[in-house]
């Protein structure tokens, strides 16, 4: 608490907070975490099949590798235990400071990888060991600023202040895919797996550092404090949490499912789908996706004008049913040729981001103020565990057994739990609502 104390006082002349100061560091951070994410679920398909998991098969070594990406999936939910303890014990800065720390140590020591057929199995280990620190410190990079924003938000604003976080995933995907184009494209194959792939995550820690001191410079001053004390944005226990508002948790998991199962099918499995099954070189395919993003990034911030007019429930609801029509012919289009490629890409990312652009905000304002930023985080923890962790390895396994229409159908599916989810929200709230009444 001391340091945090010292950081307070540096900063006093820090001067008011407003939403857009706050929004700034809300998409810094995030674009800092979804390029770290990025960075290696695109090294996951055409770097560590070959680096790590030489000793099987590309699709086995693509499946393995899939595995240990869901790995920091499963680790996240720890790692939030553990750091909102760091947090009621040492405060929001020493929480940051160790957390990113972590994650951009994990990070730069996957740069470091030494593959198979140097130090063997032991190569595997060391993967899955960094992969697990990258989950435990991104459960710890929660800084609260997401809800303290939906909280300072306009009312006839939510929608448009919720859509703000959400940015970072398609932010931090153009640099990331641009990076590794840029390497992949203009290096000799054996150059890119010898160094050529290490570049971008030496580039993902420097970012984190950038993205350190651009978060703790906000959450330690004066003004931030005052908010988070005054709206009662304090670290709760997680078992009191999920106790007084366990059903906003659930319906916060779920609801996202239809973004998230095409959150992965316009990212990371497509990459892997040409990459393992066609003749054509990642390079063309990563630039295909950062163009993809780019229609993603307008979507995000349409979806937050569509919202203001219409709610944030019925935009994800209307959402879902187009990414199950999508969901009919999306394995048609991913397996057209280069057409039929951007075209998949192109509309799967103009749904992905007006879906994906609400899918926080329309069950994280539900909590109350008291349990909103520990029961923010774990929803997030949950929400990516079930809808994304697992995602690109389920996707590949059933595609290769049953052809790509069970891709379709595995979005299908996120598309139905999303539907129960807010069906199941919308009854709840009647209850309440007539619980009130009487």
């Amino acid at each position: 608490m001391t340091a945090e104390r010292d950081a307070s006082r540096m900063h006093e002349r820090h001067g008011e907070v407003n939403p857009g100061e706050i929004a700034i560091g809300v998409i810094i951070g995030r674009t800092s975490e979804f390029f770290d994410f990025f960075v290696y679920a695109i090294a996951s398909v055409i770097v560590f099949p070959k680096l790590v998991f030489s000793f099987v098969d590309p699709l086995t070594g693509t499946l393995y590798s899939f595995a240990i990406f869901a790995l920091a999936f499963v680790a996240r939910p720890v790692g939030t235990a553990i750091f909102m303890a760091i947090d009621r014990a040492a405060g929001k800065s020493a929480k940051l400071t160790l957390a990113l720390v972590l994650l951009g140590t994990s990070t730069c020591a996957i740069g470091f990888l030494p593959g198979y057929d140097s130090i063997g199995i032991a190569s595997v280990w060391l993967l899955a060991l960094a992969r697990i620190g990258q989950g435990i410190a991104l459960g710890g990079t929660w800084d609260g600023l997401a809800s303290l924003l939906a909280l300072n938000a306009p009312q006839r604003h939510r929608g448009w202040y919720a859509m703000i976080p959400q940015l970072g995933a398609t932010l931090g995907l153009i640099v990331a895919s641009a990076l590794f184009a840029f390497f992949v494209g203009n290096l000799s194959a054996d150059d890119f797996l010898s160094w050529g792939w290490r570049y971008p995550f030496f580039v993902a820690f420097a970012i984190n550092v950038v993205a350190l001191f651009a978060r703790l410079r906000m959450v330690v001053t004066p003004d931030y404090q005052k908010l988070f004390e005054t709206r009662d944005l304090q670290p709760e226990r997680i078992s009191e949490t999920l106790r007084a508002e366990g059903r906003y948790v659930v319906i916060g998991a779920f609801a996202p499912l239809a973004s998230f199962a095409m959150f992965h099918m316009v990212t990371v499995f497509p990459l892997s789908w040409v990459f393992l099954f066609t003749k054509e070189g990642p390079a063309r395919f990563l630039v295909i996706e950062a163009i993809g993003a780019v229609f993603g990034t307008v979507a995000i911030v349409a979806s937050g004008l569509i919202a203001d007019r219409i709610g944030r429930r019925y935009l994800l609801g209307y959402c879902a049913v187009a990414i199950a029509v999508f969901s009919g012919f999306a394995p048609q289009l991913l397996d057209g040729g280069v057409v039929g490629e951007t075209v998949f890409m192109i509309v799967g990312f103009v749904l992905l981001g007006l879906s994906f652009g609400q899918s926080s905000g329309s069950v994280a304002s539900a909590f109350s103020p008291a349990y909103r930023y520990t029961g923010s985080a774990i929803t997030s923890d949950l929400a990516w565990l079930f809808g994304a962790g697992f995602a690109p390895l389920a996707a590949l396994m059933l595609s290769t057994q049953f052809g790509l229409i069970s891709a379709g159908a595995y979005l299908l599916s996120g598309a139905a739990c999303t539907l129960i989810a807010l069906r199941l929200d919308r009854r709840w709230e009647a209850r309440r609502t007539d619980e009130d009444r009487d």
